[in-house]
């Protein structure tokens, strides 16, 4: 579990097929070790589970599943990845709760600089813009933000440049592909009144 504050990021340096899935290899400054192998790293918001790390470069085993369902599936050598280690029991939570679990991969629309701050707009498929709700939390890349307003074909999102300078949406441009975790309480809710229908 994460909660989408960003104070990290890595380069991919080798990816190796498999029949079945990939293993990455990504290249970072993130405290961690090898008595850390096992645990979740977010990773462009997916969560997954450290195998290896030496050197500084971290291995991870990415399924079918998890690649169809991310951005993952489009992944090259020297692609920037937003990190972030699982929250602890007592650590503050300053965005808001993220399983790294993708629900859809968003393409960037248009990215216009207001003032200092960035305008991000997302397209995304008709069938998760349901979900979508003005002012809920949204998580990009692996980014808490904040939906400023749902649009016809999915939604925008403001940036602050401390946000824009500490992750990959800086490397980010028109038609750049996201992986996408639309807020929790947002799909329980619908869910529930789904059913009581």
């Amino acid at each position: 579990m994460f909660n989408g504050i960003i104070f990290n990021q890595g380069v991919i340096r080798k990816i190796t097929k498999r029949d079945k899935g990939i293993n990455i290899f990504i290249n970072s400054n993130l405290k961690i070790t090898k008595k850390n192998i096992g645990i979740s790293v977010g990773c462009d918001g997916v969560c997954l589970t450290l195998i290896s790390i030496k050197n500084k470069l971290m291995e991870f085993y990415l399924s079918d599943e998890t690649i169809q369902r991310s951005k993952f599936k489009f992944l090259k050598i020297e692609d920037k990845i937003n990190l972030e280690l699982p929250l602890k029991y007592g650590q503050k939570i300053s965005g808001h709760i993220c399983q790294g679990h993708i629900d859809t991969i968003g393409k960037i629309f248009t990215i216009k600089k207001i003032d200092k701050s960035y305008l991000f707009d997302f397209e995304i498929i008709k069938k998760e813009r349901r979900n979508l709700i003005e002012k809920a939390s949204i998580c990009i890349n692996g980014i808490s933000l904040t939906i400023s307003k749902v649009t016809q074909k999915g939604f925008q999102v403001w940036v602050i440049p401390h946000t824009f300078k500490l992750t990959n949406l800086s490397s980010l441009k028109k038609s750049s592909l996201v992986n996408i975790e639309i807020d929790i309480l947002s799909k329980y809710v619908r869910n529930y009144f789904n059913e009581k229908k």
